[in-house]
């Protein structure tokens, strides 16, 4: 069975030795970006390899591009091949910050034309919950030959959000908190609100009180098709600050059985790098 939205913690276990699956510990922290290579090399689910969002799940940035542009399509996938991803490989990602820097590799491989991939539900949490082994070992794979089958239909990039801005039908969903939405509050990027007409979905609500598991597909569905009010699930437009959150609420979408939605990678630090184009305050 190939799992391509979330896999539970039982399912992990069961396969923790499993040669064809591949798992890779996400964990990140915007304001420490060497946080979660400390907290990988102090303990993580057996057999993980680690994936930095700067250095692994984010391409060079010239300053108009966002602070996460994605990064070259063959130099993701040669690093995948040398952690001994291939065609066939079962991918899991996980972290501990509510699946957001997992669902991002989820994502990219996605975009790569690599369907079996899934993030582990309740994460680094769940795994605690479960009461399973950690380790510090970091594991060897033999390298892998990683095909790329790039599905560029699923990337929005900023042409495209520029030509479409107020289309009739079109649903722009950021991920961002009410706060950095709204514009009431900025602390990472240098221009506070969102890119007009959108609407806000903070990516932590998917999940449950306690902000490990994901709520289930029927909740989700409910939600998401409001938000889509009526229009296919391809006219929506995930945003963010930078491209990464906003894959947390993409896979909510595909959790819920709502297939086809898309990502705007360079979302809101891209957008604001240029005061040429309009800014939206408020909810």
């Amino acid at each position: 069975m190939a799992y391509t939205t979330l896999v539970p913690v039982s399912e992990l276990v069961a396969h923790i030795a499993d040669p064809n699956w591949r798992v890779f510990d996400c964990r990140h922290d915007l304001g420490d970006t060497g946080y979660g290579e400390r907290a990988y090399a102090k303990e993580h689910i057996p057999g993980a390899q680690f994936m930095h969002l700067d250095r692994d799940l984010s391409g060079a940035k010239n300053g108009t591009n966002g602070r996460h542009p994605l990064p070259d399509p063959q130099t993701f996938a040669a690093r995948l091949a040398a952690c001994g991803v291939g065609p066939q490989t079962q991918v899991v990602a996980y972290d501990n910050e509510g699946s957001a820097f997992a669902a991002r590799l989820w994502w990219m491989l996605r975009w790569l034309g690599h369907d079996k991939v899934a993030v582990l539900d309740g994460g680094m949490a769940g795994w605690r919950r479960a009461k399973q082994p950690l380790t510090g070992e970091v594991p060897r794979f033999p390298p892998a030959q990683f095909p790329v089958n790039l599905r560029e239909e699923g990337l929005v990039r900023l042409p495209e959000m520029l030509s479409r801005l107020g289309e009739p039908g079109l649903v722009l969903v950021d991920a961002r908190t009410e706060e950095r939405f709204s514009g009431e509050e900025e602390t990472v990027d240098p221009v506070a609100g969102h890119v007009p007409g959108s609407v806000n979905r903070f990516y932590y609500d998917n999940l449950d009180d306690a902000g490990c598991y994901f709520l289930p597909p029927e909740e989700l569905r409910e939600v998401y098709a409001g938000l889509l009010a009526g229009h296919p699930a391809s006219h929506l437009i995930h945003t963010c600050g930078s491209g990464v959150t906003a894959c947390q609420n993409q896979l909510a979408m595909e959790v819920a059985g709502l297939t086809g939605s898309r990502l705007y990678a360079g979302s809101w630090s891209e957008w604001c790098s240029d005061p040429a184009r309009p800014v939206e305050l408020g909810m």
